[in-house]
């Protein structure tokens, strides 16, 4: 009874005297039944037997155990043959399975996995065999699965078998119920087609050390054709790993650096049967010649004859010779040593910057300008620094280094690393109180004090909105104030003045226009309205800075770079129509208080949101909650639900973008995966390079990328407008900043910006770090995206006039009057 496990019969345990039982799938319950006789073959039964062996197999060098076979019999009803196979199974010391449905077979074999499965073909009516054998063959774990179809004796000529190959049967048995022959049967399969199928899964251990082996390795064919390359030798030859397949080693490119007779010197050899082991130059794709130590192994196959070619290449230091890669690093290593000399690194770098493009009067001088300072960005924060270094100096390293610094890289660009380094804070106070206050999530305190939000609740669309307003009907007054909103030098607060304080609704009803939004959505323009109304009603107009103004400076920057050429390129309609959502309720409900100070206060706020992106958080919330609780104003009713799914979802994670925390991960990210790539391809040139171009562009990764980017660029774009805009944002965000600070000091809270007193603050020097800290790297980057000229002009403009004014040691805005 210790065996009875090694026989089991799905579905219906049928008993060699014709009586049937229900299967409990209970090894003693098969067995409880004592056979007598089968009379069918007249041969005695006799309890399965005990016996397991393991058979060795010899697979080249390697030796492989194989446990008795495993084999599954499909037969709807108990016959003759199907009683010879089982005898046949357990004479040969096989483990047999019995199924009576195609049902039972399948469960049976995804459970077991057999080696060898043999379907009864003979009867239509009772189950479709060629219909079961697709099922199970559409199962991973069939591929090394022998299937067996037991066929009718033909009565007059005989049937193809090519329905049953179809089907994913190895073969067919042509019925025979003697037990001898059933046996034979399974004797040739397990000497044969199983055990071939054995060696062919053992092959995949084999291409699994291959696939991860740190050594570049290539087989070909006997006439030389390139037959497999594993990763490592795709990477180090800079090809994609299916770009070799199928080529003669005549058609890859090669190196000029060679001897002129060594390549006849190895063809020499090998065909002789002798392995050949040296120095060899191969060309990468880029062109670049890569020294290698070769060793070229033929493989004597089927008539003693060479079949394959196995070349084992490993890279080669040369040390003799100082390449670029290395240059670049000393020279980026020399970069560091002399950078850290200074105190302030930020400011070193803006002096360098003021001789470059911005100042260059040509557009393609600037664009080149912008390239090169991509290449040479770091963004001060280190871990820019440490990749750019790694990846150079993987150029030039061995395969196990340059897999090394992979497993490196991996690491370094966790999102925790991604934060820049400060100086102590009597270095730069105010950048340390400005990081201090929009990077973290304020000093921890318990106590009784807690900041809660304004009582006024405002989440409705008041009466005075509720007129009728179109694109149609809007005062000429204000429809020519926004005569030039496709400008980046449009005037807000002009529209702000002609409004009443109330530019989103207005703004927002022309470029949802202009880019079709109610089109997409399927929407009317009175839903619109409706919504931009309560949206714009659920900013603070007490607010200096975050107000309804502010909004639509950020919707106007959004439309704006939307119409970019590489913008237009990377995003979809789904993009920009959530650009513009996410533009448009990006602070909606802004307290005029930092998430540094509402952690600190323990408001409900930042307990619902456990101090993580409190107001970012709040703002996306708030923003689906107004929309959708109300249908007059609910501007996605009528899109289908996966589609609002996508819309939905990318709206939220722009609005999260915005907060300032991730600040230096998500332009980090930006230049790594897509500036850089496409600076390369812009200096390198060559063939594909539209299709490299788009494929860098409209991947999913890197279009999310792009949004973030292009909303955080809106967001903090102030230092790039016009002058006088300039001043005029840099005035309200301080005296919001002031007003903290009040409130901090009356309510007993720590300060969290303490430079933001208005008795003492420099406001040129707040924006000069702010300018140098957080704008100046983003908008390169961006520039070099989407080029935007005319916004690194106003850049340079705006720092020298707060550099200025600084230098004349000046507090205010504004210089005095003459």
């Amino acid at each position: 009874m210790g065996c009875a496990s090694s026989i089991h019969i799905s579905d219906r345990v049928v008993y060699h005297s014709g009586k049937e039982s229900e299967d409990s799938h209970s090894p003693q319950q098969t067995n409880t039944t004592q056979h007598q006789g089968n009379p069918a073959s007249g041969l005695p039964l006799k309890p399965p037997s005990c016996k397991t062996t393991h058979t060795e197999v010899q697979f080249g060098p390697m030796k492989l155990f194989k446990d008795p076979l495993q084999v599954l019999l499909v037969f709807a009803k108990e016959d003759s043959q199907s009683n010879g196979f089982y005898w046949a199974c357990e004479k040969a010391n096989f483990r047999c399975s019995m199924a009576r449905t195609p049902e039972s077979a399948l469960e049976c074999f995804l459970e077991k996995h057999h080696n060898l499965v043999i379907i009864d073909h003979r009867h239509s009516r009772h189950f479709d065999a060629e219909a079961l054998c697709r099922s199970i063959r559409a199962a991973n774990s069939s591929e090394n699965t022998v299937i067996v179809a037991v066929v009718k004796r033909p009565d007059r000529e005989e049937a193809s078998v090519m329905p049953l190959i179809n089907a994913g049967f190895n073969r067919r048995y042509v019925e025979n119920a003697n037990m001898m022959a059933c046996y034979n049967e399974l004797l040739q399969l397990e000497h044969g087609e199983v055990r071939a199928q054995f060696k062919l899964r053992a092959g995949n251990a084999i291409f699994t050390a291959l696939e991860q082996s740190q050594e570049a390795i290539e087989i070909t064919s006997e006439d030389q054709v390139i037959q497999y390359v594993n990763p490592a030798y795709a990477s180090i030859m800079g090809y994609q790993q299916g770009e070799l397949i199928g080529k003669e080693i005549i058609e890859v490119p090669k190196s000029e650096k060679n001897k002129p007779d060594l390549l006849e010197t190895i063809n020499s050899c090998i065909r002789k049967g002798k392995e050949w082991q040296g120095i060899y130059y191969a060309k990468k794709k880029n062109g670049e010649s890569i020294q290698q130590n070769v060793k070229i192994t033929p493989v004597i196959g089927q008539g003693g004859k060479i079949r394959h070619y196995v070349s084992i290449n490993r890279p080669l230091n040369d040390n003799n010779k100082t390449d670029k890669s290395t240059e670049r690093v000393q020279a980026e290593s020399q970069t560091d040593i002399q950078s850290s000399k200074h105190k302030d690194r930020r400011k070193g770098s803006l002096d360098v910057r003021s001789t470059t493009s911005r100042g260059s009067d040509g557009s393609s001088q600037r664009r080149h300008s912008s390239m090169a300072r991509i290449h040479s960005m770091t963004i001060e924060a280190p871990i820019t620094k440490v990749i750019n270094i790694i990846n150079a100096a993987q150029e030039s390293s061995p395969m196990p280094v340059a897999e090394a610094l992979d497993r490196v890289l991996e690491i370094l660009r966790t999102t925790e690393l991604y934060s820049p380094q400060l100086g102590t804070k009597d270095e730069d106070p105010h950048t340390n109180d400005l990081v201090g206050g929009l990077m973290t999530d304020g000093l921890r305190r318990l106590s009784g004090n807690e900041y809660i939000l304004s009582t006024k609740q405002p989440h409705h669309i008041p009466s005075h909105l509720t007129t009728p307003l179109s694109l149609n009907d809007i005062p000429p007054h204000i429809a020519q104030t926004m005569e030039n909103e496709d400008s980046w030098d449009f005037d807000i607060f002009n529209l702000e003045s002609a409004t009443m304080k109330r530019p989103l609704t207005y703004l927002g009803l022309k470029i949802f226009s202009r880019f079709g939004v109610c089109d997409f959505l399927s929407c009317p323009e009175a839903t619109l309205r409706s919504w931009l109304q309560v949206i714009e009603a659920n900013y603070h107009s007490t607010n200096s800075y975050h107000n309804s103004s502010h909004a639509a400076d950020v919707l106007h920057a959004t439309a704006y770079f939307l119409c970019k050429e590489r913008v237009k390129q990377s995003l979809d309609p789904i993009d920009e129509v959530a650009a513009l959502i996410a533009a448009t309720v990006h602070d909606v409900d802004h307290p005029g208080r930092t998430n540094s100070f509402l952690c600190n206060a323990g408001s409900e706020l930042a307990i619902l949101y456990n101090d993580t992106a409190v107001l970012e958080s709040h703002h996306a919330a708030l923003a689906f909650q107004i929309t959708t609780r109300d249908d007059k104003c609910n501007i996605f009713k009528n899109i289908e639900r996966n589609e609002y799914r996508t819309l939905r979802q990318a709206v939220i994670d722009m609005v999260l973008a915005t907060e300032m925390t991730k600040h230096f991960e998500h332009v980090n990210k930006f230049v790594n995966s897509i500036n850089k790539p496409l600076a390369a391809l812009e200096e390198n040139g060559g063939n594909g390079e539209e299709d490299s171009v788009k494929s860098i562009l409209t991947s999913p990764e890197n279009r999310i990328l792009v949004k973030r980017m292009l909303i955080k660029c809106a967001d903090i774009s102030n230092p790039c407008r016009p002058q006088e805009l300039c001043i005029e944002w840099a005035g309200r965000i301080s005296e919001e900043y002031f007003a903290q600070t009040d409130e901090e000091k009356r309510q007993g809270l720590p300060v969290v910006m303490p430079v933001f007193d208005r008795n003492t603050c420099s406001i040129p020097k707040s924006q000069i770090s702010f300018i140098d800290y957080f704008i100046t790297d983003m908008f390169d980057a961006w520039d070099a995206f989407a080029d935007l000229p005319n916004l690194m002009q106003h850049l340079d403009n705006n720092f020298k006039y707060w550099k200025g004014l600084d230098e004349r040691k000046l507090h205010s805005l504004r210089p005095p009057p003459e």
